[in-house]
């Protein structure tokens, strides 16, 4: 992009509102490729994926194909799924256990570490071709936190653990469910795409504010069943709070809702899973975490966990994306306890479940409507003036207020126009005078 067509993100994100070109300029997207999915920490897979030696799985980091791969020494790696002869993807398979990668075009053939295992006819190359200096590139970074593997092409930046922040505290509720302390990805996955912009996937799956309206089926399915104000999280006097941890990690916050009846307390083997609950945590950081629900989270930019499930979103245009949902099992619970856990997903999220399509008619309906630029402004104001600061620095407001819209804004933003680079120098600073 010439110098002179350079983007003004400052003009384009307000504290209060977003400009429609954020969702469907090009060149914007092109610029979220560089400066988010390309330069920052991104999602790739969970770990229990590829358990054994020689399981991998495909994934994206950005527009690069990458194999997060188990390699034959038991060590989880994130390779770049492109031969170093002529660019050849070297697996096109999405999933399975391999002990070599072949590329197809002109035979090399790689180990599931990433070395060069040969090359056809090697006659044709002199004393100075090395074996050695031709594996598949790994991720010039990567981080494992509790099985979540994420990846950065940047070779230098913050490190995962800061970057997580707060929102690690997520994670472990999510992932200590399970009695045991670990979840396995493995129970399936549920797939998508739809005729929209990436960021509306991440902005509603922490929108407080549109279930009463945009689920009216599923809400009154529940009322004829016979629960009583099934609607009581989403309305104005629910006592749910949104909350924004910073670098983009915002979250719908049920804990308090939840304590009183968790939904775990009806599930299949209840009485036993929390006994078992107790017998590792103890009975007070037991109740924290069932009331939980398996959290709400978005770690920006492409990672949502919503009660059993992680959510991967995929930008593949200004006004395409794919989104891959997997359910996850508990460890350490009854057979019953995942069964009841994954149809519940399947009913609410699943292809033909109460919830995923509807958002994704609006996803469609909203970019249709971005077309329109009589007046571009999206408003995201509600509750700016009651929004309130912890003292960890969390900002927080009710849970029909937009203080997780303006929180993944104000990210987007402070990386768009780069200043996250002068924040690490800053920090660099500080860590140093400390020291």
């Amino acid at each position: 992009m010439a110098a002179n067509d350079a983007v003004d993100y400052d003009a384009l994100v307000r504290e209060d509102r977003v400009h429609s070109r954020v969702y469907t300029d090009a060149r914007v997207f092109e610029d979220e490729m560089e400066r988010i999915f390309h330069r920052g920490w991104v999602f790739v897979g969970h770990a229990s994926e590829v358990p054994a030696p020689g399981d991998y799985r495909l994934a994206w980091v950005g527009r690069y194909p990458i194999i997060m791969v188990r390699g034959d020494d038991g060590e989880v790696k994130l390779l770049s799924n492109r031969c170093r002869h002529r660019a050849n993807t070297v697996c096109q398979i999405e999933r399975g256990n391999a002990r070599f990668f072949r590329c197809d075009y002109h035979g090399w053939l790689y180990r599931n570490n990433g070395e060069l295992a040969s090359v056809s006819y090697p006659d044709g190359y002199d004393g100075s071709f090395r074996k050695e200096d031709y594996g598949l590139i790994p991720l010039p970074r990567m981080a494992n936190y509790r099985g979540f593997v994420f990846g950065s092409i940047a070779p230098s930046g913050m490190s995962l653990k800061e970057y997580l922040g707060k929102a690690a505290e997520q994670i472990d509720l999510f992932v200590d469910l399970s009695p045991e302390g670990e979840i396995d990805a493995r129970g399936g996955i549920h797939k998508y795409n739809y005729r929209g912009n990436w960021k509306l996937q991440i902005e509603n799956s922490m929108d407080g504010y549109h279930p009463n309206f945009v689920h009216k089926t599923f809400f009154g399915m529940l009322r004829r069943k016979g629960m009583q104000n099934p609607t009581a999280n989403f309305g104005g006097r629910s006592i749910a709070v949104t909350r924004d941890f910073g670098h983009g990690h915002v979250m719908l916050d049920y804990r308090e809702c939840n304590r009183k009846a968790p939904i775990l307390s009806v599930a299949p083997g209840a009485p036993e899973y929390r006994e078992a609950m107790v017998a590792r945590y103890g009975a007070e950081r037991a109740a924290e975490i069932i009331s939980s629900g398996g959290t709400h989270l978005l770690v920006f930019p492409n990672l949502v966990m919503i009660g059993v499930q992680l959510r991967v979103v995929r930008p593949i245009s200004a006004d395409e994306t794919e989104v891959y949902l997997y359910p996850t099992l508990l460890k350490g619970v009854a057979p019953e306890l995942n069964q009841w856990r994954l149809r519940g997903h399947e009913s609410f999220f699943g292809p033909a479940g109460f919830g995923a399509p509807d958002d994704l008619e609006m996803f469609e309906r909203l970019q249709l409507g971005l077309k329109n630029e009589l007046d571009p402004w999206l408003i995201l104001s509600r509750g700016i003036h009651r929004e309130r600061r912890e003292p960890d620095g969390t900002r927080v407001g009710h849970v029909t207020d937009e203080v997780t819209q303006r929180g993944i804004f104000r990210e987007w933003k402070r990386v768009m126009t780069g200043r996250e680079e002068e924040a690490e120098r800053a920090e660099g600073v500080r860590l140093a005078a400390v020291d």
